[in-house]
């Protein structure tokens, strides 16, 4: 009897204990899921270090310097075949480029763009314009252009040599938390003037955006087509007065008859546009179904009990389950082969595209060398 008694409360004690155990974790998952975060340090407005910002939001820092690796996303085949996050040099990829882009810089050098990490190294790095770069290309490589433009003004930083820039006001982080986000309240902002420029020219109020619409427009700020004037005047403007769409584009540079540059063998104003990626998506199904940059790029995932949008900025392609799947409801190997196959057409496209344009580049270079009037090849 005393032996059953003895189970019973061993039992008893043992369920006790672990019921008790459940109930705190309990209670300590919900406290997680109550506090976002927990305040260490004091972050100042415009602060550029990422690593400050690490000290209060560790979770997001540990994914955001991921952009800095490349290696997991080597293999093409299971991230898209034409892209990814290596500097390879689209030149030695398709020559043809060096033809297209004859007289423009892009001639000179044209790597694939890396993670945010790298966004001021390479820039800094790259051959293209050397040290004549104006401050207007150091625009969206750095975390320290807020409050160099708050100190400066927009146009004298626009105006400023690259270099004396970097030299004279320690400038070392790449694109970093203070791009997107104000200190205080980690709400998202945009920090780069020529976007709430040409959204005011559209007759839209950054300043009234929705949460949603701020998940893109942050992006929106730097993913895009855009020019200066030239003539000394190095204003960064985006060219979106009469639309979003690439004729409109278009048409806008044709209306002030901007160029670019000349072309080198057929001596035509040519345009040579940037990375319009908010121009593009705009445009697009996710646009008009409300899906945002981030929603495919840095989806929401689990840390402990508290749900964090993933700062490891990156293709989708990297993690179905958590972009893609949210909303598709094909399985993860049907939509990776719809967007593998949707990769391939698309560069099949633009390689058609491109041996069209070598044609008339050769054509017109032939007519040029048999001496045919320049307003009959304007014509043509």
């Amino acid at each position: 009897m005393r032996a059953r008694v003895f189970i019973f409360v061993a039992v008893g004690l043992i369920l006790g204990v672990g019921i008790g155990a459940l109930l705190v974790t309990i209670a300590v998952r919900q406290q997680e899921g109550r506090q976002t975060y927990l305040k260490i340090v004091e972050i100042k407005d415009d602060e550029p270090d990422p690593v400050v910002w690490g000290r209060n939001f560790p979770n997001q820092y540990e994914a955001y310097i991921k952009t800095m690796k490349t290696s997991e996303l080597v293999k093409y085949s299971d991230y898209g075949r034409y892209g990814g996050s290596e500097a390879f040099s689209h030149l030695d990829r398709a020559p043809d480029l060096k033809t297209i882009f004859a007289g423009n810089p892009f001639s000179v050098e044209y790597r694939e763009d890396q993670g945010h990490m790298w966004a001021l190294k390479d820039v800094l790095e790259t051959k293209r314009l050397g040290d004549a770069k104006p401050g207007t290309c150091m625009t969206c490589k750095s975390s320290d252009v807020p409050r160099l433009m708050k100190a400066l003004g927009a146009a004298t930083f626009y105006a400023t040599p690259m270099k004396d820039l970097v030299a004279q006001n320690n400038i070392k982080h790449p694109i970093t938390c203070a791009d997107c986000h104000e200190a205080r309240t980690m709400a998202l902002r945009v920090t780069r003037p020529a976007f709430v420029e040409a959204m005011q020219r559209r007759g839209v109020d950054v300043a009234k955006a929705s949460r949603q619409e701020m998940r893109t427009y942050v992006c929106a700020q730097c993913h895009v087509e855009y020019y200066w004037p030239g003539k000394g005047n190095f204003t960064l403007i985006f060219p979106w007065d009469q639309g979003l769409k690439i004729e409109n584009i278009e048409a806008y540079y044709d209306g002030i008859k901007f160029a670019d540059f000349e072309h080198k063998i057929t001596k035509a104003s040519m345009v040579k546009m940037q990375h319009p990626e908010y121009e593009l998506w705009s445009t697009g199904n996710h646009a008009r179904s409300g899906v945002t940059c981030a929603d495919c790029h840095m989806p929401y995932k689990r840390a402990g009990a508290v749900k964090i949008t993933d700062h490891w900025i990156r293709t989708p392609l990297a993690n179905i389950q958590n972009t893609c799947m949210t909303c598709h409801r094909q399985s993860e190997a049907e939509m990776r082969s719809r967007i593998l196959e949707a990769q391939a057409r698309t560069y099949q496209l633009m390689t058609q595209a491109e041996k069209a344009i070598i044609d008339a580049i050769r054509s017109i270079e032939k007519a040029m060398a048999e001496g045919v009037k320049d307003e009959d090849l304007a014509e043509a």
